[in-house]
Parts: structure tokens; C-alpha cells; sequence
């Protein structure tokens, strides 16, 4: 997504897509009522109720601090719920996936308000990985 010399009305775009494309946020409660089967990670981690998440969750499986392990296992479910719900795009969850620097563009995209609950709870399940994030939803929402 690196785009050279994006202006700022080319970044107000990005952003403003990435609120229409997120759309309702996943609240606590909505959060509560999802079937155990819906998270693909330890402690009700990685949501994928629909294909939007299923897109979050591949993006940021790669900087959770899971074992090896735990992360080829939450690429295997990623990918599976990715399948069963028809999303679309050939991109597959990859649990080798190495952290790569953001473009400028890309850290002011995500350093936005549109991104940032979902960043606090990435953050809290990266430090706490076998805690249930359901705490940390619930400190967002207050």
C-alpha cells in the first residue's frame, strides 16, 4: 500500500473507506453472544464472525506473540471460516508470517481512530495470550 507521495486528501480517503468497510463495531455484548466456535484464538481471541474480521484477523495473526504452534492452528481456523463463509480473496492466514515495517501512509492509516480498539485489544492478547480479552473489550467500551 505504499504510495509514494500520498497527500492528506488521499489519506481522509483511506481512512474514510476503511470506516465504511468496518462498519458496526463489535461490541462487548455482540461479542459476548458469539458461539465459542465463531474465535479461532486462545481466550476468545481472533473473531471471525463475518469476512471483514476474517481479514483483521489475518492481518494481525503475524504480530500476535503466540507459540508457533498456537498460531498455525488459529492460520488453519482463519482459514477454514474464511472458506465456509465465502470470502473472497486467495490471501491464506500464515502463521510463519514475519512483522513487516508499515509504509507512512499505512501507520497514519492504522494509527487512526478508526483502528484503534481494535489495535488495543490486539495489543492486550499479545501481552496476555492466554487471558480472555473479554476484559480488555469490556475497558474499551467504558
Amino acid at each position: 500500500m505504499s504510495c509514494g507521495k500520498c497527500g492528506e486528501e488521499s489519506l481522509d480517503k483511506l481512512i474514510a473507506r476503511a470506516k465504511k468497510a468496518i462498519g458496526k463495531k463489535l461490541t462487548t455484548k455482540d461479542r459476548k453472544k458469539l458461539k465459542s466456535g465463531t474465535f479461532c484464538g486462545p481466550g476468545r481471541s481472533f473473531p471471525v464472525p463475518d469476512c471483514k474480521h476474517v481479514s483483521v484477523a489475518k492481518a494481525f495473526l503475524g504480530r500476535s506473540k503466540f507459540s508457533a504452534e498456537t498460531k498455525k492452528k488459529i492460520a488453519a481456523c482463519i482459514n477454514r471460516k474464511a472458506k465456509a463463509l465465502g470470502c473472497g480473496g486467495d490471501k491464506k492466514a500464515k502463521a510463519d508470517k514475519k512483522f513487516i515495517e508499515l509504509s507512512y501512509v499505512e501507520k497514519k492509516l492504522y494509527s487512526s481512530d478508526v483502528f484503534k480498539p481494535t489495535k488495543v485489544l490486539v495489543d492486550a492478547s499479545i501481552k496476555n495470550p492466554d487471558k480472555d480479552i473479554s476484559f480488555y473489550v469490556e475497558q474499551i467500551l467504558k
